[in-house]
């Protein structure tokens, strides 16, 4: 578990040198012991701010975060153990609107046990405020970047964190939804971790403290550069830079061990970049499927990239999570087409793979922002045409992109296995076949 900071340390950590303004809190007429009467609330409260010196649960403000100006909002919870009252909604929503009239965007710095018990429903309800504000900060095209800390549970957990376009995590801090007292007391308490949270889908990386202010500062840098201008198809990294003689041929270079993968076009293109994880469905594929953000010859390009292994049903939704969060925030894609076909085992089907491609397709085909494909190695049937943008489609000298792999196609058609090969060039799946078909726009390099 990481050291638990104070909201004013953990601003301080983060925020470049003086620039953290405070922005002023919002004054709600007292009640005595709150709305609920509750006897020993104002007393409870009383010893809070002398403890803390923080007048409510939440520091709001702004500051610069590696060079780029965000609206911060870091929890205390040293204050009623970081809880949401009516008065904490008040900031929340404050802090939220200020964001959005500014164009900056949000970073909730967020410890939290949940709902302040003192304030009942009240206090319960101030969530639904906290989710508006966060779908209204979504719809105006902010980003928000949450980090995570010790503890992390309850209706914090399930807004301002897991609710966030990117979520950061520290290592070692408790997170999850059911906070450590209300638990099935046979529960696993490894599943309620941020490093649980990762493996899960829920959240985006564990960040060592010392690294969070870098990693921060970057994230927010590349959420908030917008571009219309479509990123341009990488050059080829392949030795062999000349078309396919035939389908086959075709079939073969793509499959070659020796073929450059996702990973080696991303560090060529990229200068530096930063990874999401996870479909927020409780599932990754970080064997079949990379995404994240990266700056391009000085602007952010988003990317998802098949990695030339049958892509698994998590692996489709993080894509599709990552194109629906550019096309938000007005930044264009680049997407890698690799992998033999999706995953078509029991497991695949039980986790919905038909719904996923469906999905990834939809987020494709209604994305605003400009979508560039580039074909590296196998394009295997829907399972890969699901990535790629129509109209904006490019392939390597070293790829293929076919309706089916040419053995499937040939068993289908009840042919001998020496008639692969021409069913192979039937198919016409070459480079040069589908720029002729109309299918790709063009065979990128010399």
């Amino acid at each position: 578990m990481t050291e638990r900071l104070s909201a004013r340390s953990m601003v301080d950590a983060l925020a470049d040198d003086a620039t953290f303004t405070e922005l002023p809190g919002v004054i709600r007429d007292p009640k005595p012991d709150g709305p609920l009467g509750w006897p020993g609330y104002d007393a409870l409260r009383a010893r809070a701010v002398e403890r803390t010196g923080e007048q409510e649960s939440v520091v709001c403000g702004t500051a610069r975060v590696g060079g780029t100006r965000a609206v911060l909002i870091a929890f205390e919870f040293g204050f009623l153990g970081g809880s949401l009252g009516e008065r904490t909604g008040d900031r929340l929503e404050a802090a939220y609107t200020y964001a959005r009239e500014h164009r900056l965007p949000v970073v909730p710095l967020v410890a939290t046990g949940g709902s302040r018990m003192q304030e009942g429903m009240l206090a319960l309800t101030q969530l639904q405020r906290v989710a508006r504000q966060s779908a209204l900060t979504r719809e105006a095209g902010l980003a928000q970047v949450a980090v995570v800390r010790d503890p992390t549970t309850g209706g914090g957990w399930a807004t301002l964190g897991a609710g966030a376009d990117v979520v950061l995590a520290l290592p070692g801090a408790q997170v999850g939804f059911a906070g450590s007292r209300v638990r099935p007391a046979d529960a696993d308490p490894a599943a309620y971790t941020a490093e649980a949270q990762v493996a899960a889908g829920a959240a985006d990386a564990v960040v060592r403290p010392e690294e969070l202010r870098e990693t921060l500062g970057r994230w927010l840098r590349l959420l908030t550069c917008p571009s219309g201008t479509p990123a341009p198809p990488p050059d080829p990294l392949g030795d062999d830079t000349g078309l396919p003689a035939t389908g086959w041929d075709a079939v073969r270079r793509a499959r070659s061990p020796r073929r450059p993968r996702a990973a080696a076009y991303l560090d060529a293109y990229f200068s530096d970049r930063a990874a999401i994880s996870g479909d927020r469905c409780g599932g990754t594929d970080p064997e079949g499927m990379l995404c994240g953000f990266g700056t391009h010859e000085g602007r952010t390009v988003a990317y998802a990239a098949q990695t030339g292994t049958a892509t698994r049903p998590a692996g489709y939704r993080t894509a599709a999570r990552l194109i629906r969060l550019a096309d938000r925030l007005g930044i264009p894609v680049l997407t890698l087409v690799d992998t033999p076909g999706a995953a078509n085992d029991a497991a695949a089907e039980r986790q919905g793979a038909g719904p996923a491609i469906a999905d990834l397709f939809g987020a494709v085909a209604s994305a605003r922002t400009p979508v560039t494909t580039l074909v590296i190695g196998e394009g295997g049937s829907g399972g890969a045409l699901a990535l790629a943008a129509p109209g904006n489609t490019w392939a390597t000298p070293d790829s293929y992109f076919s309706v089916i792999a040419p053995e499937l196609a040939a068993a289908i058609l009840k042919r001998p296995p020496r008639e692969v090969e021409a069913t192979a060039d039937q198919l016409r799946i070459r480079p040069q076949d589908l720029v002729e078909l109309g299918v790709i726009r063009g065979a990128v390099g010399p």
